[in-house]
């Protein structure tokens, strides 16, 4: 045992499970919760706004600190940052777990948040530091699998939970394999460090995160307060407090900033960094009204929709090592290209069925086809944008495309609830999501 342990201490493919195991809780989490939400109302005697809050701190919190958490990467270490990733997200769902109230619940969601932050970008710079550029392709594309079909599991996954063994269940699956993550981590991911930043820049973290918790709070509850002008009010704060940010960052190009604007001179980074934006807020914009539909229009649980829309996880649970090792070969502007093209393609033949006179089978096809979309951009996407970025920037370019692939997914929810709460229907509300996948092709297919 302690041999075959040696041999495997550093070898990348031991490496990339481990980190995608670590970075499949994380992203499992964010939409797990949502299928609990009944039973917390009723196990804690909490209305539903307070409950609601265990969904919109933990994506709050995230999407404040992940630039932060990536340039703590580069100074104290990779594989440290990601370690006390996993221990803080691990005691944080035990405290979920155990939480006796409402408010226990939400502070415990808030510390999850903080180990998710800690863990997300470390996962993208090892990637990239561990495997040879030959290879990085398939590396993604298993990690962009594992991204894809955690987030789209999370209320099939949440759904027998909740059913088996109560809501409580969801967050003590965590522990286990959080335990094994981190014993993972110790036996398998080398010590590497792809960064050198010097020191932290306190300023820069506090506007950063203070601009970023702003923005993602008025998105997220924007609807639930009637756009009144207090939130009007932070959104604005937030534009203003990223604009100071960005200015100070200018001031500091030259003294480890946390966003190097050399990274932006790459043509690729700066076009598959909008991209990932946008494709994170097209399948929230997809997936969120189809959810909606199977349930409330065509009357099914929360676990039969949740298997409803298993055919779109589970083709590109399939398709993505696969079009990573293509994307490899001949080039991932390509496979992307053709990713974004099924997605729209699945989701054009959706939306004039997306009726409540629908069956659930009527969807697989389409559905799988998306799924078949999905395989095949999120590796590209990733490849494409780490191509050229040199090792010492890799943590800070893998906390900007996380970071914009989270306010993606906030901008995609904030916009979606917000037209079905207008009383759009569910074929209009995918116009948008088709529209703004068919401009990304575009912009593929002409760069």
């Amino acid at each position: 045992m302690a041999r075959m342990i040696e041999k495997l201490r550093g070898n990348p493919w031991a490496v990339l499970a481990t980190l995608s195991l670590g970075f499949f809780m994380t992203l499992l989490d964010l939409t797990i919760v949502n299928i609990a939400i009944p039973g917390m109302m009723t196990s804690l005697h909490a209305p539903l706004d307070l409950v609601l809050w265990t969904v919109g701190a933990y994506s709050l919190v995230l999407a404040a600190l992940v630039v932060t958490a990536a340039r703590l990467g580069d100074l104290l270490g990779q594989r440290t940052m990601f370690a006390w990733g996993i221990a803080v997200f691990t005691l944080a769902s035990a405290g979920c777990g155990l939480a006796p109230g409402p408010a226990a619940l939400i502070a415990a969601r808030i510390v999850q948040g903080i180990g998710a932050a800690l863990l997300t970008p470390q996962t993208m710079a090892l990637i990239v530091a561990t495997f040879p550029a030959a290879r990085r392709g398939t590396a993604l594309g298993v990690w962009g699998s594992v991204a894809g079909v955690a987030t789209l599991a999370g209320p099939t996954l949440g759904g027998f939970l909740c059913s088996a063994l109560g809501w409580r269940w969801i967050f003590f699956v965590n522990v286990p394999v959080g335990l094994l993550v981190l014993v993972m981590t110790f036996l398998f991911v080398p010590g590497l460090r792809t960064g050198r930043a010097h020191r932290l820049d306190p300023s820069g973290i506090l506007l950063s995160s203070s601009a970023l918790a702003c923005v993602a709070f008025a998105l997220m509850e924007g609807q639930r307060f009637g756009w009144n002008p207090a939130i009007w009010a932070l959104a604005a704060a937030g534009l203003v407090l990223g604009a100071l940010f960005l200015r100070h960052q200018g001031r500091r190009q030259d003294s480890g900033p946390l966003i190097p604007f050399v990274l932006f001179r790459d043509r690729n980074f700066a076009v598959m960094t909008v991209l990932i934006g946008a494709v994170g807020a097209a399948m929230v914009g997809a997936v969120l009204p189809l959810g909606l539909l199977l349930q409330q229009g065509l009357g099914l649980s929360a676990v039969q929709a949740g298997l409803a829309l298993a055919p779109s996880p589970l083709v590109s649970l399939l398709v993505s090592p696969f079009a990573g090792r293509l994307a490899d070969r001949i080039g991932g502007r390509r496979v992307l290209l053709a990713g974004l093209l099924a997605y729209v393609l699945g989701l054009a033949v959706i939306a004039p069925l997306a009726t409540a006179s629908a069956q659930a089978l009527t969807f697989a096809l389409p559905l799988a086809l998306m799924g078949l979309g999905v395989g095949c951009m999120i590796a590209p996407m990733s490849t494409e944008a780490m191509r050229n970025v040199p090792p010492a920037l890799a943590g800070a370019a893998a906390g900007i495309s996380n970071t914009v692939r989270q306010l993606g997914s906030v901008f995609g929810t904030a916009g979606t609830t917000a037209l079905l709460a207008s009383g759009v229907s569910f074929q209009l509300v995918l116009l948008l999501p088709i529209g703004l996948l068919t401009a990304a092709a575009l912009v593929v297919r002409g760069g």
